[in-house]
């Protein structure tokens, strides 16, 4: 049975050169392509593909946002992340959002046809690179002020922004920017996963 393969990119030659690449291979239908997020939903409705490779930059919506509606309405296609960057962040936005792997504009055939095998199998296949970056962002340790040394502390103690305002002596705005940076530092899209992270690097301790 052969895997319906679609792919969003804005770029012709990155689409002529993945279909050279697989054009001969029986076990791919070629199903077409979009170069926005609009087409590639508009296209959707009609048909709906095994396999979809998504770009991560678009011109009318990001492909991780495109990647949390198409996985929305249609959770049994896999969708592989396409890119030319292995950013750690993009990487895990992609994967939260519903991908199924994550591969860099630089494959070869080989690797591409593994992860669509595996992604049409709703698998989940992760480049080298990919891999590498998750790996190395996990062991990073982010680089805090001190000030933010203790807000973390106090976050971690359960402390509402409030009570930290009130006993560091500064202004809730104040802790709002520091509560938003350790977010961003640690990359974490709540204090919960905040917390677990800095745990696990051995910053605060967790009872």
């Amino acid at each position: 049975m052969q895997i319906k393969l679609f792919i969003v990119d804005d770029h012709y030659m990155v689409i002529e050169g993945i279909r050279s690449l697989l054009q001969q291979e029986p076990s791919i239908a070629w199903l077409g392509h979009a170069t926005n997020a609009a087409s590639c939903i508009s296209f959707l409705q009609h048909q709906q593909p095994d396999v979809i490779l998504m770009d991560i930059n678009l011109p009318d919506m990001s492909g991780i946002e495109l990647c949390r509606r198409v996985h929305g309405m249609y959770p049994g296609c896999g969708i592989l992340g396409l890119s030319t960057f292995n950013q750690h962040s993009v990487i895990r936005d992609m994967i939260d959002n519903g991908a199924s792997g994550y591969l860099l504009k630089n494959a070869g055939k080989q690797e591409l046809m593994t992860a669509i095998l595996l992604a049409a199998k709703g698998k989940t296949y992760m480049s080298i690179e990919a891999s590498a970056s998750l790996k190395d962002s996990e062991h990073q340790i982010p680089i805090l002020t001190r000030r933010e040394k203790e807000i973390l502390k106090l976050i971690a103690a359960g402390l509402t922004n409030a009570a930290i305002a009130e006993k560091l002596f500064i202004s809730m705005p104040t802790v709002n920017t520091h509560r938003r940076s350790l977010l961003e530092k640690f990359d974490a899209k709540n204090t919960a996963i905040l917390i677990g992270k800095a745990a696990k690097m051995g910053l605060i301790h967790v009872e």
